[in-house]
């Protein structure tokens, strides 16, 4: 169980308190979609420049126990290709302030770990799923294996990983079609669906607004196969969330371009190589790794740390002409 450790509020200019931390494990990933990376894939980060379990350990500590922080969120990349991913996951959940863990992932390999994940204190799981259709699955991937996928949804669910949620990008002209499908078969599985606006995170930086599927757009064709129902919404949680009415499912939206809500941001990034981001959109990072392989006392690493939350910015100016696209992909920053 959480501590109850007394701790100065991660906050920056605006009174925003930062309790959520994502935590990338690795940019490497093994699929290739064609939203988020060339088909040939990426330049890997090397292996010396990836933070070690230890230091993992000690930055998760860090932030548990003086930060405020309280759910962690592992990413990548593909976090389950990090090796030794149950001792990791079983290290966290024993530091003193342990936080609430949770994970996202491509759900292949998902089958094989899913028990030994939960056992090791894993709490829930996040798969990202586009399609239902094997050819069409094939196609923005680049890789066959949506069976692996949806076997991995039922290993998770069977191991208590609940709720288990679906995060898709409706993409126009690509799987735009299928929305409501998508729902139905999170109804039916008893999955918790959302959907997630896309936004300019490619690698090839080949985003395009027109493609976008809007939230109002989501929820028309939702509203054509369902009746929902508006729920409230949790927190500082990004989703907005609609109950299928007759049934106990609930369906969310993430309109992070079109109804964003940076106002309530409560979220911070450590990519797999060390570096801090105060936004998913940020144009500068921190240094945790230089620091802790400087010999860095916590003091220090907690000051950067909280410099770096102190000047983050209002939010991430999609929709203003002054917008720059991040230099690292979302595979590379984590999600």
């Amino acid at each position: 169980m959480p501590s109850t450790a007394v701790f100065s509020p991660l906050m920056d200019r605006l009174g925003r308190v930062h309790t959520d931390l994502r935590v990338s494990l690795t940019d490497r990933c093994n699929l290739r979609c064609s939203y988020c990376m060339p088909e040939e894939g990426l330049a890997w980060l090397p292996k010396p420049e990836l933070l070690t379990d230890d230091e993992l350990v000690r930055l998760v500590g860090l932030a548990t126990a003086r930060l405020g922080i309280r759910t962690v969120r592992l990413t990548g990349g593909e976090p389950l290709l990090r090796r030794g991913l149950p001792g990791l996951i079983a290290r966290l959940t024993a530091l003193p302030c342990a936080p609430e863990l949770s994970i996202t992932t491509n759900g292949i390999g998902l089958a094989r770990t899913a028990a030994a994940l939960r056992e090791a204190g894993l709490r829930r799981v996040n798969v990202s799923l586009d399609t239902l259709r094997p050819e069409r699955f094939a196609r923005i991937t680049r890789r066959d294996r949506l069976p692996d996928v949806l076997l991995g949804l039922a290993a998770a669910q069977a191991a208590g990983l609940a709720p288990v949620k679906i995060n898709a990008v409706p993409v126009r002209g690509v799987n735009d079609d299928e929305i409501a499908d998508l729902a139905a078969f999170a109804v039916e599985h008893g999955y918790r669906m959302r959907f997630i606006e896309s936004m300019p995170l490619d690698a090839q930086g080949a985003w395009d607004r027109a493609r976008m599927v809007s939230a109002d757009e989501i929820l028309e064709q939702l509203g054509e196969r369902f009746e929902l129902e508006p729920l409230p919404r949790q927190g500082n949680a990004p989703a907005e969330e609609w109950r299928v009415v007759g049934t106990d499912a609930a369906i969310g939206v993430i309109a992070s371009v079109t109804r964003p809500f940076c106002g309530g941001c409560d979220r911070v990034r450590l990519t797999a190589d060390g570096q801090l981001r105060n936004c998913l959109f940020a144009a500068t990072e921190s240094d945790l790794r230089a620091l802790l392989r400087g010999g860095a006392d916590d003091d220090t690493v907690e000051a950067a740390w909280r410099a770096s939350v102190a000047g983050k910015g209002p939010g991430h100016a999609i929709n203003s002409a002054d917008f720059r696209q991040p230099d690292r992909p979302m595979s590379a920053i984590g999600g």
